[in-house]
């Protein structure tokens, strides 16, 4: 597979090298020599140790030229995919089908900040994509490398300074054909001083056969901006979704993203947050509904670099069948870090005798003055709760539900609209087969 991937590299750069620069050119040609020698991830490798990607190498994929058009024979009615978008909330909405945007499917702007496809900022601001285009990538793994390599398009944002978006940015990554079909997809998001975006992202296929979306995101955030962003996993089982996303935060900028795991074939997702400026925060909620033998790993690493940061990650997992889940975060507190402070939590619970989490937090300190902490733990439900509940006439389902939702609550509660916390909490009881009449 990596020599089909090489030579559609090849087959497809002089298109590339007429829509950007010769630098950017160069980075590509970089990052496909650094996969190259880097080859595909192993459980050798400490960072996949836990996650094996062998089953996704098999499939004989169709590999989609970055510069195609919608292909007619795949062409998508809104009614096909209405049940997947959020439709209870006023958006901007960005829609790609098999990597290609589609205009006639999204709703798009240019007035006063941009919500648009990176492929169509590069024409109309070369400049600015060039000068951010691999600038956070280019220290990533091998599947990121992959990406500098061949993608090309994905959503775009740009807000000038001072402006906050008006209403939400939904981004929606749609698959669908009659073969197993890989695509790489690239975001770029630049918020400059004082501005505020929101961002609902969601990958789902549409079709039965395999599919491997291998994606990256570039966030660029300027002193006291804000960006607050939800990622919504509820595939197909035949999809895999392998995804790093890199944010760098400026002066009192705050992040805060939830990434909500609950179908697919193969989740891995990467958060990297590095903290460049004094004051910045950044907070992470995961929430992981696992069953059969789907196996949803996280990964996330914080890098404090200036003083007076914050961090909080909070990551929560439920686990059934034969399932498998990995967390692996890891705080790194750099010697000017002075006053950080760095807090990483992560519960499981396990319902199956088969089902199994790896957990490994980990906090590096290189300053002394700082208040951090991290944790896990990995249980059963609670037996005594759930007795009590029924002593008191409540259904053991229900019981359960109640449980098992109390539990995952703290995923979704920093969840700014209330239709999409109601949304998420029916999704939860659809996940775990109960009768939820309540929600979050």
């Amino acid at each position: 597979m990596m020599d089909r991937l090489s030579a559609h590299y090849w087959l497809n750069e002089k298109t590339y090298a007429a829509a950007s620069s010769d630098a950017v050119i160069t980075r590509r040609r970089e990052a496909l020599e650094r996969f190259e020698a880097m080859g595909f991830p192993t459980k050798r490798d400490e960072e996949w140790k836990y996650t094996s990607i062998k089953g996704l190498l098999k499939p004989a994929y169709k590999l989609v030229s970055p510069f195609a058009s919608e292909d007619s024979d795949e062409q998508v009615e809104f009614k096909d995919i209405k049940q997947y978008m959020v439709n209870d909330i006023d958006c901007y909405k960005v829609v790609f089908i098999n990597g290609c945007y589609s205009s006639w499917l999204s709703e798009t702007t240019h007035q006063g900040f941009d919500v648009c496809t990176v492929g169509s900022a590069w024409k109309k601001y070369p400049e600015i994509v060039d000068a951010h285009f691999a600038k956070l990538s280019s220290q990533g793994g091998a599947l990121s490398q992959l990406n500098t390599a061949l993608a090309w398009d994905g959503l775009y944002v740009r807000v000038p300074k001072g402006v906050i978006v008006d209403k939400p940015i939904q981004v929606l990554y749609f698959t669908t054909g009659s073969q197993p079909t890989f695509i790489s997809t690239r975001s770029l998001i630049i918020l400059e001083s004082g501005a505020h975006a929101e961002v609902i992202e969601r990958h789902q296929s549409i079709t039965k056969e395999g599919i491997w979306v291998n994606a990256v995101d570039e966030v660029f955030m300027d002193d006291n901006s804000s960006l607050h962003w939800v990622k919504l996993q509820h595939d197909r089982d035949s999809a895999s979704l392998t995804q790093h996303s890199i944010i760098e935060q400026g002066r009192d900028s705050r992040a805060t993203f939830h990434t909500i795991s609950t179908d697919g074939k193969l989740i891995r997702n990467n958060l990297d947050f590095r903290l460049t400026g004094t004051g910045a925060e950044a907070n992470m909620y995961g929430l992981t509904l696992a069953n059969g033998k789907q196996l949803i790993d996280h990964h996330t690493r914080v890098d404090h670099l200036a003083a007076h940061c914050l961090s909080r990650e909070n990551y929560k997992g439920i686990y059934d069948g034969k399932s498998h889940g990995v967390f692996n975060g890891k705080i790194m507190v750099h010697q000017d870090a002075q006053k950080t402070q760095a807090f990483q939590n992560n519960d499981s619970l396990l319902l199956s005798d088969k089902a199994r989490i790896d957990t490994k937090p980990q906090l590096e300190i290189f300053a002394d003055d700082v208040a951090c902490s991290h944790g896990c733990t990995v249980g059963q439900l609670d037996e005594e709760a759930l007795f009590y509940m029924r002593s008191r006439g409540i259904e053991e389902e229900t019981a359960r539900a109640m449980l098992m939702v109390g539990f995952a609550s703290d995923a979704i509660e920093g969840i700014q609209h209330p239709s999409l916390r109601a949304k998420l909490s029916r999704l939860i009881g659809l996940k775990l087969g109960l009768n939820m009449e309540f929600s979050v």
